[in-house]
């Protein structure tokens, strides 16, 4: 049952984003669903099997609006719109998912196999390297990496770091004007 599946892990990402990583079990879970107890343990026998369907999860709808995207426009203004738009969106709407995130790396860091997925969950480095083979780069893949880094950086430091603290409501167009004027700042420099 697929849909239970989502369901948990789902709930894993709420738990995790709003009580911390200590308050993620099995319990809790069956608790914030209203399933009978044991429930999750049916599905996640292991803590490290319910943890890995969060980080699984946070892949799969970062992935969906990846998909999901229109192609984006080559011209450097409207590009820096669209991804401060989806940057934006991403502070706004999957509040948790961030938090969770940043929760879960710090307690993956030491498992290889999940701190990579996480690592990568966001923001995909594929489809940056294609964005600047479009945009004639000379070294698309680079650039890509270079940036998802910069994109990544823009979320942090609006969600927890300096730039938290200057009032930038995400939502708004106030907020979508700074994360543009960054984008295109780096794209106007990766692409001169």
């Amino acid at each position: 049952m697929p849909e239970r599946r989502e369901q948990i892990a789902d709930a894993a990402i709420t738990i995790i984003a709003r009580d911390g990583m200590r308050a993620l079990t099995h319990r809790a879970v069956d608790r914030r669903l209203g399933l009978p107890g044991g429930s999750t343990s049916y599905y996640f026998r292991t803590r490290r099997a319910l943890v890995e369907s969060a980080v699984r999860r946070l892949t799969d709808r970062s992935r969906h609006e990846f998909e999901n995207a229109a192609p984006p426009p080559l011209d450097l203004s409207s590009l820096a719109e669209d991804v401060a738009r989806s940057l934006d969106r991403l502070l706004h709407t999957r509040r948790d998912d961030l938090v969770a995130r940043h929760a879960l790396t710090i307690e993956l860091s030491g498992d290889a196999e999940l701190h990579a997925l996480l690592a990568t969950c966001l923001f995909s480095r594929a489809r940056a390297t294609a964005l600047f083979e479009a945009l004639g780069v000379a070294d698309p893949g680079d650039a890509g990496a270079d940036f998802v880094s910069v994109v990544e950086g823009l979320v942090f430091d609006r969600f927890m770091g300096a730039r938290s603290l200057d009032g930038l409501e995400p939502g708004t167009e106030r907020s979508v004007r700074q994360l543009a004027r960054a984008v295109e700042s780096f794209l106007r420099g990766a692409t001169a």
